[in-house]
């Protein structure tokens, strides 16, 4: 038996319908019911294949620029210096890298420090004060670092470089091309001292020597072993906290000076008379 229609049952569905449509319902269901669980047991009509063999290939991937013969040229130009004084002279003289010509605004900035040092410490590149002087760490970064290595007992005993030796534009982080440019002078930097240990000063520097992809807050503190690019020399290296991230978080210098006693600790028990 049908309900009777009637004025208050039509207010009440209007009601009920107006209560729904607040509610976000915008569908009725069907008058005879799905089982929606045994229609989802059958596989749906699988697409028509739509590739085709004359379509267009997708483009390569894009590459980094091809620095192959800048590094063959500073390799050779590197193996030719006897000396530092004569491994300065070559990459003063060395035109390979796009840096010279980009960001320097003075000279090629290679080190200072002990040549016949313990500890090669190796920063990022130079900045402005750096060019301006020809010398690395010589800013208020540099200035911060000197205070910490002399704190440490190392000022004596460190041999100071970069991973570039010209300044990036606008102080930008070096580029891992630029840094791969001027690595043959960094390896015979290194060859021509022989030290002990090496201190890697900021992620730039780890990533570029250590040829990894972890940041420096999981790098620093560890050690590793640095190995030249023919594999002839090995030697142990700890990366650090660079002075410029020290000065924007002061709260970090405490890691930093951790790193440095792990290396005076270390340095000293190996010069340490058996």
């Amino acid at each position: 038996m049908s309900a009777v229609q009637t004025p208050a049952n039509d207010r009440l569905a209007e009601s009920l319908l107006a209560f729904w449509a607040e509610a976000g319902v915008n569908a009725m269901l069907l008058d005879t019911p799905v089982d929606r669980i045994e229609a989802g047991r059958i596989a749906p009509p699988r697409a028509p294949d739509r590739t085709s063999s004359a379509a267009a290939p997708r483009p390569a991937a894009p590459v980094g620029p091809d620095i192959s013969e800048q590094v063959a040229a500073a390799r050779k130009a590197a193996s030719e210096a006897g000396d530092l004084e004569a491994l300065a002279a070559a990459i003063a003289a060395f035109d390979g890298c796009p840096l010279k010509f980009e960001g320097a605004a003075q000279q090629a900035v290679f080190s200072r420090g002990n040549p016949k040092a313990p500890l090669i410490v190796i920063g990022e590149g130079p900045g402005a004060e750096e060019d301006a002087r020809g010398l690395p760490f010589v800013g208020r970064a540099g200035q911060l670092l000197d205070r910490m290595l002399a704190a440490a007992g190392l000022m004596d005993r460190v041999f100071i470089t970069n991973t570039v030796f010209w300044r990036p534009p606008g102080n930008r982080t070096p580029t891992l091309a630029e840094q791969a440019v001027c690595a043959p002078f960094v390896e015979r930097a290194i060859e021509l001292i022989s030290p002990k240990y090496l201190l890697l000063v900021g992620g730039a520097s780890a990533k570029s020597m250590l040829k990894v992809d972890e940041g420096i807050l999981s790098l620093r503190g560890r050690w590793f072993d640095w190995r030249s690019s023919d594999g002839r020399l090995a030697v142990p290296a700890l990366p650090t906290l660079h002075p410029a991230f020290l000065l924007r978080q002061p709260a970090a210098k405490k890691r930093a000076w951790g790193d440095l006693l792990t290396m005076t600790e270390r340095l000293d028990r190996t010069e340490s008379p058996a």
